[in-house]
């Protein structure tokens, strides 16, 4: 049999029900593979094992039950996930990646996260992440970088880099992640796995702790596009915790082996094709919008002409939620605390101490856009520009149903490459940006390898509340490819 850590998400449920396999074995396989790569690849801030070998005990318990009684069971009954270490789980602690929360064990847990218990899941442990969520490489955390495991000395991405990494190392078949500028995605593609960015709305942010309220999703990896709806249908749907979650139905996803696209329409953009790209990034996604069309799809260009605006609209937007949201950890209500002499000595000694620089700066970058005199110039102009990026991909979506794009424009770049150079840090960024702010949904997966044995990622994005079709269409292409089989060496 192959090695129970080897297996996808379907394929360990599949086995589960058939009774060919436990919960207990599965979730040992798992922790046995954390145990072998750990602290090596550092994708976890906090493990789990022993809550999640109670679970699994409990999972078969009831799925040894319900064959007696012949009830049905739970849709993910034991199957071994892991939590990106910014949403919520009560009882366990949530640090986001910072000091200033590194002994706060939240006592509620995230509307998503308490789906996917209801759904049955095992959790083995929360993830490393940039501090809040700020960055894209997982450097940021306070808790040490995480290593991406085709090559240990490049980046995971981020900031759902400890996801991304403990999914590709075979350290769990599924995880969460957040995504707030391309979070979920561009680590997807770093690693060669396939990531969800839903819709803005589509799954509960309620538990998850805000960076940029406007932009936060909570999404999902997996390592098939299959596995990474499985746990969206579980997660997606109106919760009344949300003020922001929409009420609006979640269409059953049907993957079969039908491989064929026919009717589906490609859009390609141009302004996702630009200078400075590495080539083989640009050729493994036209190679791959080839396949598709080859599988019946049809493909022509569109055009987001406001494209070249993302980066800056984002950069002023996000900063000033991030300064509105962090404002609460002030050393009086959450976290850790600085004493001093007076309530600003408090202040500035918590937070100085407990921020790191990534999120320091964005702090300051928001709270100046957001200043009197400044505001509407800056972030009141950004949020003008965002409405026009937001219609360029309503108007392309009236003639295709979703658009391809590469992901980044290279590969996962070498640890420490941009760390002393924020705005090429903030560049890996430019291809996922533009989906936070129009909030409709992305897909990453694998659809190739670089030279030095890198994955390549594709984007699919789709009109809101239209992650059925991302799905349908990267399940399809890997019906006919084999790029998301494949394994890092360390992980075999």
């Amino acid at each position: 049999m192959t090695a129970l850590s080897q297996l996808t998400a379907r394929e360990a449920l599949e086995a589960l029900e058939l009774g060919r396999i436990s919960s207990m074995e599965l979730t040992r396989a798992c922790i046995q593979q954390i145990d072998r790569l750990e602290p090596g690849v550092h994708a976890f801030i906090t493990r789990t094992s022993e809550q999640a070998l109670s679970q699994a005990l409990a999972a078969d318990t009831l799925r040894a039950e319900a064959r007696q009684s012949g009830q049905p069971v739970p849709p993910l009954l034991g199957l071994p996930l892991v939590v990106k270490d910014i949403l919520a789980l009560s009882g366990v602690r949530c640090t986001c990646g910072s000091r200033i929360l590194e002994h706060f064990v939240p006592p509620y847990t995230a509307t998503s996260v308490q789906r996917l218990l209801d759904a049955g899941v095992v959790v083995l442990g929360k993830t490393n992440t940039d501090e809040y969520a700020m960055g894209s490489s997982t450097e940021n955390s306070a808790y040490g970088r995480t290593f991406n495991p085709w090559d240990m000395s490049r980046v995971p991405g981020g900031s759902s880099g400890g996801s991304a990494a403990a999914v590709a190392a075979r350290m769990a078949p599924v995880a969460l992640g957040t995504d707030t500028g391309g979070s979920v995605r561009q680590p997807a593609a770093y690693c060669g796995v396939t990531g969800i960015k839903p819709t803005y709305g589509r799954v509960s942010r309620y538990g998850l702790v805000a960076y940029g309220s406007s932009l936060d999703s909570v999404g999902a990896f997996g390592r098939t596009a299959e596995d990474a709806a499985m746990l969206f249908s579980a997660m997606a749907g109106y919760d009344p915790l949300d003020a922001t979650s929409m009420d609006a139905p979640v269409p059953a996803i049907q993957l079969n082996g039908d491989a064929s696209l026919k009717g589906l329409r490609v859009g390609v953009p141009r302004e996702y094709f630009i200078s400075g790209m590495q080539p083989e990034v640009e050729n493994g996604v036209k190679q791959a919008v080839k396949q598709l069309a080859a599988l019946g799809a049809s493909v022509r260009e569109v055009h987001l002409p406001h494209t070249e605006y993302a980066l800056p609209v984002y950069y002023l937007i996000a900063p000033a939620e991030a300064s509105a949201n962090l404002a609460r950890y002030d050393g009086i209500r959450f976290g850790e605390r600085k004493d001093g002499e007076v309530m600003w000595d408090v202040f500035y000694r918590t937070r100085g101490a407990g921020f790191g620089p990534e999120v320091k700066r964005r702090i300051m970058l928001g709270t100046y856009a957001l200043s009197a005199g400044y505001y509407d110039a800056y972030y009141g102009q950004a949020q003008k520009v965002r409405t026009l990026i937001k219609r360029d991909f309503e108007n392309a979506f009236q003639s295709v149903d979703v658009i391809a794009t590469p992901v980044a424009p290279t590969t996962a770049f070498r640890a420490g490459e941009h760390s002393n150079d924020p705005l090429a840090m903030y560049l890996e960024d430019v291809f996922t940006l533009p989906t936070n702010l129009a909030g409709v949904p992305g897909l990453a997966f694998p659809v190739g390898f670089d030279k030095a044995g890198l994955p390549i990622g594709m984007q699919l994005m789709g009109p809101h509340f239209r992650e059925d079709v991302l799905f349908r269409a990267a399940h399809a292409y890997q019906q006919v490819t084999d790029w998301h089989k494949r394994v890092p060496a360390l992980a075999q």
